[in-house]
């Protein structure tokens, strides 16, 4: 699925973490607040 010679270095293992670091970010504020929404 990747190119080697990938010029935004998303398929090195920095770039990988990146993402992942950023999807569970984004995954943490949607349930809280989806928690805050539920509560009221």
């Amino acid at each position: 699925m990747f190119v080697q010679d990938d010029p935004t270095g998303l398929s090195s293992t920095a770039g990988q973490l990146v993402i992942l670091f950023g999807l569970l970010s984004a995954l943490v504020v949607l349930i809280r607040w989806w928690w805050q929404q539920r509560r009221r």
